[in-house]
């Protein structure tokens, strides 16, 4: 089967936390082991009802500082701390964008309803992608085999004809059970070379 396209995912893939420090101070001065801020933020029941969509960031926000008893002055700090080491990669846009327009590029992110103003308006890189797929707007997440069946439809492709890269074990294996082509992010050189490897194409 011809491979046709590349889907990849959004968070711990194109934009990671390349610096923890900001979040790591606000953790110790709250009394919070290690990473227990950003799981509560994004596998809390806020969190998790905005990626679907069901509640705004805003609302997220509210409820993390129910959760951390602190008073609502602090919630822009906590925001801009708890983001600032996030960065894009632009290699790794580069080369999705280097794809085109031998394959088409989709992008398949369990994420908040801002996340399309940030891809249009301030990292301007919506351009990259052939398809969108952001699971608040759609009100299902991966590893729900719709969202997969939906990013397909959207490219016009079949399973088999697409490579899907997640940092996500439980992600990748629900791309393969569907018969896509799964790739677990690590690096972006590994992730990249096992992309070309699926695509056959030099390295």
């Amino acid at each position: 089967m011809t491979l046709r396209a590349v889907i990849w995912d959004m968070g711990g893939v194109i934009v990671r936390t390349h610096d923890h420090s900001r979040r790591s101070r606000w953790e110790a001065r709250l009394g919070l082991s290690p990473n227990a801020l950003e799981g509560m933020v994004f596998r809390g029941e806020a969190g998790e009802k905005a990626a679907l969509g069901k509640i705004g960031p805003e609302e997220v926000w509210t409820w993390i500082l129910g959760q951390l008893g602190l008073p609502p002055e602090e919630r822009m700090r906590l925001e801009e701390d708890f983001w600032a080491g996030d960065r894009v990669d632009g290699d790794l846009v580069g080369y999705i964008r280097s794809l085109r327009p031998r394959y088409l590029t989709g992008l398949l992110s369990n994420a908040w309803t801002d996340l399309r103003h940030f891809l249009e308006v301030e990292w301007k890189i919506a351009d990259a992608f052939d398809a969108i797929v952001i699971s608040a707007e759609v009100g299902m997440a991966k590893p729900d085999p719709a969202i997969f069946d939906l990013a397909l439809r959207q490219l016009g492709v079949r399973a088999e004809e697409t490579v899907f890269v997640d940092d996500m074990q439980e992600n990748v294996m629900a791309a393969q059970t569907l018969g896509l082509r799964g790739v677990l992010f690590q690096t972006p050189k590994q992730a990249i070379e096992a992309v070309r490897s699926f695509l056959a194409e030099p390295s």
